[in-house]
């Protein structure tokens, strides 16, 4: 199992086990903060409490204080692992509460006889678990875990379903029966004499706007958004290696590297950027214009379709459950790259989510037009003329986007979100299972979320979805498989728990406004950034598989299929695709990589 991870901590291992107590351990280590003395598993200087860690605390040293006026005593240097353990002597059950940064940690008490789990609060670290045949395992992937004799790895039917349905499968489900994900913001202990667990959780995102609006919101939020980001920045510049940035040329990304660079000062900050041939989906010169403005040493790759072929069974190989985002390939080449000059890298992630920066934010206003004056059986008349229009494969195209947002009209207000962003609908769903597609349990994740909305505004409900599902089971997903595929550290300071706590404060009409995304962050970044960074079409970190299964450079299988589908219906959408009749690039993408992750 240790050694299943060896991508995600070639620096080191450690191993230690109670033969008595049938109680095993294993670390390995990606060395980051204090290299001499973090080693792990970690115990205090009773051998009361154990611990083995993955990720970062970026306010340890300031908690590391506190502990050490109460009494603390420590025997590292600056070790954040030896910081969780005295925090969990001193407060307990509460210590994820006092925690800034990312993590995934087991806790051993001996005396207590449990075992205390922690996962951060948007879940940027992974921990999976299973109770088999009397046996607790869990691990930072499904690859080690499954390794483990006691644990049996059988697909399981329903997480397939959500698979095709978000193209991802959310927390707590797995690609397994019987094997979970603890959910970003949870806690589990287990109780080592009965093996019983609890799970509970600890903190929660809620959008609760501001009562009071200030005479200059765009002035006195857009400093504090300026100032908390700033800090941010600073603490995750925190490391004894070598540190970068990634830089795409969007808003976010841009904003990180300026800070970043700002706080480097005469240290010329490390950048890094993924172009790709066909122009639509290029964004280099944006990142060069800000790599030039900050006077960074900025790295550029190009991902042609000859070398996304040659890294796909790379990563295939290393996949622990598949994931149909397609922008996992150049986030894998991008890491790859970056892996070769530094350890650690800043990026862009959750910009999007807290800040409302997502084409379907635009499509709201439509939607709640079109749901009012179209009646209901016309939905789909409307939705076959206009299948009928040639598709072209041009990055976020206005076809791609009328088709994708009438699609989720068709279907219920909570449901428009997961349908818009989904590979199938719930009727292809249907098709390509040949059964029943029972809505409610498939999409349960998404009605949970607009549901536990206390807003009823579509704007707040469309960001809690984001927020709350697609930020946390896909995007940071995305982000610690290819960075840790390559043994990279990646941090994402836009989710600082102090920045997040006020940007969920500011009103919806502020970040979405007047048909502009992101409305308050760009207006806080103006003393920042270009006007030609901030108010530039978003084009994302799309990648061209429409192209490519158009133009048959990708192709399914038939007969290697996965056998929970339907083939007849795979072919015809193929055909239907090849022909520019309908654009199925995401459902064939998401056929595509389950078949070779399967035959894997």
């Amino acid at each position: 199992m240790n050694e299943a991870l060896i991508h995600r901590g070639p620096d080191a291992a450690g191993l230690w086990h109670d033969a008595h107590e049938s109680i095993y351990l294993g670390h390995r280590r990606l060395s980051i903060i204090d290299l001499s003395g973090g080693a792990q598993p970690m115990w205090t200087a009773d051998n009361a409490l154990g611990i083995i860690f993955n990720g970062e605390i970026y306010n340890h040293l300031e908690l590391r204080e506190t502990l050490i006026a109460e009494g603390h005593h420590f025997l590292t240097d600056h070790s954040d692992t030896e910081m969780l353990l005295h925090g969990y002597r001193q407060w307990g059950k509460d210590l994820p509460l006092r925690l800034n940064g990312m993590w995934s940690f087991a806790i051993y008490d001996r005396s207590g006889r449990e075992i205390f789990l922690s996962r951060d609060r948007f879940g940027k670290k992974p921990l999976f678990y299973s109770l088999q045949n009397g046996t607790f395992a869990f691990a930072s992937e499904l690859s080690a875990l499954i390794l483990h004799p006691e644990i049996r790895a059988e697909i399981h039917g329903p997480s397939l379903k959500k698979y095709f349905a978000y193209g991802y499968i959310p927390a707590p489900s797995t690609i397994y029966q019987k094997i979970y994900k603890l959910p970003g913001g949870h806690n589990l202990l287990l109780k080592l004499d009965d093996m019983a667990f609890r799970i509970s959780k600890y903190w929660d995102f809620v959008l609760e706007p501001f009562e009071h609006i200030p005479a200059n919101p765009e002035e006195t939020w857009g400093e504090e958004i300026r100032n908390l980001l700033r800090k941010s920045v600073q603490r995750r510049l925190m490391s004894d290696v070598p540190l970068g940035v990634f830089l795409s040329g969007g808003v976010d990304s841009s904003a990180i590297t300026a800070f970043a660079a700002e706080a480097a000062g005469a240290e010329r900050m490390k950048t890094f950027c993924i172009g790709f041939e066909e122009a639509s989906f290029d964004e280099t010169k944006y990142a060069r214009i800000i790599a030039e403005r900050y006077h960074t040493e900025h790295h550029e790759e190009i991902l042609s379709m000859e070398r996304a072929r040659g890294l796909l069974p790379e990563i295939i190989g290393k996949l622990d459950e598949p994931m149909g985002d397609s922008s996992l390939m150049p986030t894998y080449l991008l890491c790859k790259e970056t892996r070769k000059q530094v350890t650690v890298a800043l990026a862009g992630d959750g910009g999007d989510e807290l800040f409302a920066g997502y084409d379907p934010f635009r499509a709201l206003s439509m939607a709640k037009w079109y749901g009012r004056f179209i009646p209901g059986p016309l939905h789909a008349a409307i939705r076959l003329v206009l299948s009928s229009l040639p598709s072209t494969h041009r990055n976020m195209s206005f076809d791609f986007r009328l088709k994708r947002t009438l699609r989720g009209l068709s279907y219920p207000r909570h449901l428009w979100n997961a349908v818009w962003l989904g590979p199938l609908d719930p009727k292809d769903l249907e098709s390509l299972f040949q059964e029943p597609t029972d809505i409610e349990e498939v999409y349960a994740e998404a009605i949970e979320q607009w549901e536990a909305c206390k807003q009823e505004n579509l704007i707040d409900k469309t960001l809690q979805f984001y927020t709350k599902l697609y930020l946390q089971d896909d995007i940071l997903v995305k982000a610690d498989r290819a960075s840790m595929m390559n043994s990279l550290e990646v941090r994402a300071p836009f989710l600082d728990i102090e920045l997040v706590d006020f940007v969920r404060r500011i009103p919806h009409t502020y970040k979405y406004r007047n048909g502009q995304t992101k409305y308050i962050l760009k207006k806080a970044l103006e003393p920042v950034l270009p006007r030609e960074i901030l108010y530039r079409a978003k084009k994302g970190f799309g990648v061209p598989i429409g192209r490519w299964f158009q133009e048959g450079s990708l192709s399914l299988d038939r007969k290697g299929a996965f056998p929970h589908l339907h083939v007849p219906f795979m072919t015809k959408m193929e055909e239907e695709h090849r022909a520019s009749r309908m654009d199925h690039r995401a459902a064939l993408w998401n056929i595509w990589l389950l078949n070779s992750w399967s035959k894997r």
